[in-house]
């Protein structure tokens, strides 16, 4: 079992001499495919001469850091092709690498330990696995050749890949066979399966960076994905801003890697986002000093497990108990996976109080380490404080009113 280590709060991982995670630009994964079924034409060549010269002039000279080589369509739709059929066309990406005359890491996308093994050992520097170690030799033949190796959130079945329906699961399927020292975790986005649905992508972007838990670097597939192109009711073809948008959306949110066909464009939207991304201490002289990028509780529960060394089992579990007295807990005294509740704090404006309400507030707040700041006005107040300190809140001035009964129950449930 290979896991991710502990020791530093995010990992950069080298490949091939390319350098990806905080401490780096965001990279840009360009995408080139030699089957005929993919749905991109403007990507897929059975020509390697013409592929190599798409290479250097569409993703290379674009700003393509990776260019990721697909064997197969991944598509639902279309039958799942064998090791053996893999290998017969790898000799097609293998020419295309040697001939192209430009200077990129290159990633063979493949389910198959035996196909990232051939592709490994003949020039490609990388690999893609689609099925996320659902072959368990798959991080045995990565490690053996010191490669980094992209793994993407799919069951343990290698006819399935992406096909995660739940995003609670998401988690679970990146643990599937462990990490690699140079694993870069793909959380999955795109249809699938049947049962997955748009929704599903959305919620999966909107904790993007829960995926941060675990120590690696984080890449994403969003471009021109089904869930960004709703929004704004767009064709594949007019779909390219509202990826760019998401694109600068998730290097904000901790993304490090974004595989695309839109090389140049998305380079310039990644940029972006890492301009106004959260600023993370990396060295304090002999120390490490990183700031998390944590804003929810399940963010934090994701890096008290990686601390621990558990599998996070014991923090859910634990989630919801911890401190229950009134005073805030001392630091001693908060069990570890309880400390994810207590590593968040929540603002909210509070308008409309009646004069009792507003006093029980007060009251309440004054025992459970709540901050509360009044309007000079009198009609609005901040509340300020961690999931556990408003959840103390709403026992301690429970009852006064329903008005702020109501108000500290959707509070609570807002601030977990």
């Amino acid at each position: 079992m290979y896991t991710a280590s502990s020791d530093i709060p995010m990992r950069n991982v080298d490949a091939a001499g390319l350098g990806i995670g905080d401490d780096y630009p965001p990279r840009i994964m360009g995408v080139l495919n030699v089957s005929k079924e993919s749905p991109y034409e403007p990507s897929v060549f059975d020509d390697a001469g013409e592929a190599a010269e798409y290479v250097d002039r569409e993703l290379i000279d674009e700003g393509a850091d990776i260019v990721d080589v697909g064997l197969e369509s991944a598509n639902k739709r279309f039958e799942v092709l064998s090791a053996e059929e893999e290998l017969d066309r790898l000799e097609t990406a293998v020419e295309t690498v040697e001939s192209v005359s430009g200077d990129a890491v290159f990633s063979i996308e493949t389910r198959y330990h035996e196909v990232a093994e051939a592709a490994l050992d003949a020039n490609f520097d990388m690999v893609n696995d689609i099925c996320g170690f659902a072959d368990p030799e798959m991080p045995e033949v990565c490690e053996a050749r010191d490669a980094a190796v992209a793994k993407m959130a799919s069951p343990p079945d290698l006819e399935r890949p992406g096909a995660v329906e739940e995003v609670d699961d998401i988690y679970e399927a990146l643990t599937q066979n462990g990490l690699t020292d140079k694993t870069i975790v793909d959380p999955a986005f795109g249809g699938w399966s049947e049962a997955k649905t748009l929704d599903h992508d959305r919620e999966t972007f909107h904790r993007l960076r829960e995926f941060r838990g675990f120590g690696q670097p984080v890449l994403v597939s969003i471009n021109r994905k089904n869930f960004l192109r709703e929004i704004a009711g767009r064709s594949t073809e007019e779909a390219l801003p509202v990826s760019l948008a998401a694109t600068s959306m998730a290097v904000e949110r901790g993304a490090h890697v974004v595989r695309t066909h839109d090389v140049g464009q998305t380079r310039d939207a990644a940029l972006v986002g890492k301009e106004f991304a959260r600023r993370r201490l990396r060295k304090a002289g002999d120390v490490g000093v990183e700031e998390l990028d944590v804003t929810t509780v399940r963010e934090a529960r994701r890096h008290v497990a990686r601390v621990r060394g558990d599998d996070g089992t014991a923090a859910d579990a634990d989630a919801s108990g911890g401190s229950t007295g009134s005073t805030a807990p001392d630091a001693s005294d908060v069990p570890a996976p309880d400390a994810a509740r207590h590593a968040v704090t929540r603002v909210f404006e509070l308008t409309g109080l009646d004069a009792e309400s507003k006093g029980a507030l007060r009251a309440a707040a004054a025992e459970t380490a709540l901050v509360l700041v009044e309007g000079r006005d009198g009609t609005s107040l901040l509340a300020v404080g961690t999931p556990v300190a408003f959840e103390n809140t709403a026992t301690e001035a429970g009852g006064v009113s329903s008005a702020l009964d109501a108000a500290l129950e959707r509070i609570a449930d807002e601030a977990r």
